[in-house]
């Protein structure tokens, strides 16, 4: 993944009062598209964490308030403030990790979700710990990633359907064009992504997950009781 393109400029966050009737720009400030609960709920059924998680874009804590409720201890940081975790923190000018693992929806716009899967990906190095991120499906087959993608493989990855990452509490029902986006939870572990020599650098494996299956926090319960799919 390049990770020459420019930080865009650092946006005031949006009050959390604003009106839903408010006009929807081209691009949400921040880049703040807050993680349904069930894209979360449902990494969980797949995935554990051995270990504090830090969540480097938090926003108002949509990813970080499911890893609590798990049992997780999370570092919950933003650049940006959303009255959640500590604010102005930069992930990006960050000299060391502040949990073993890094789970985060990161921002798209302006290369920044490549910036953001180099740098976990860096830290996991040091910490030995795992790297989980919810990326835009199409990150996935650009001609401009693929070599990056070829080099840098996940362990596994996850698609998961029946979710839109969008701030309807503030902007309303998504537009038409947005509820087309499709969603992938990438994840890389340090015995299968890190310090392997290509020759012996193995594929990932792939599954789907529903994001309607664990919408009811119950039902997502439940289901994750019974489901002994479990990596470490």
């Amino acid at each position: 993944m390049s990770a020459s393109f420019a930080i865009p400029p650092r946006w005031a966050a949006r009050s959390n009062s604003a009106s839903c009737t408010q006009a929807v720009p081209r691009r949400i400030p921040n880049e703040f598209y807050p993680t349904p609960p069930e894209a979360t709920r449902a990494l969980l059924s797949v995935e554990a964490f051995d270990g504090p998680i830090w969540e480097p874009a938090c926003g108002d804590g949509r990813i970080a308030k499911i890893l609590a409720r798990h049992g997780y201890a999370v570092v919950p940081t933003d650049l940006n403030a959303y009255g959640f975790g500590e604010a102005g923190v930069d992930f990006l000018k960050a000299k060391a990790p502040r949990a073993r693992h890094i789970v985060t929806n990161p921002p798209y716009g302006w290369g920044l979700g490549d910036r953001f899967v180099a740098k976990a990906l860096a830290f996991s190095r040091e910490t030995g710990g795992k790297v989980a991120m919810l990326l835009n499906m199409g990150s996935l087959c650009h001609r401009r990633r693929t070599s990056w993608w070829c080099k840098h493989p996940p362990a596994r990855l996850y698609a998961v359907d029946d979710i839109v990452c969008w701030p309807e509490d503030r902007y309303g029902p998504p537009p038409r064009h947005f509820t087309k986006h499709r969603y992938v939870w990438a994840v890389w572990t340090p015995d299968h992504s890190f310090g392997c020599a290509s020759s012996t650098r193995r594929a990932p494996t792939f599954w789907w997950l529903s994001g309607a299956a664990f919408r009811n926090p119950s039902t997502a319960f439940q289901f994750n009781i019974a489901n002994k799919r479990k990596f470490s």
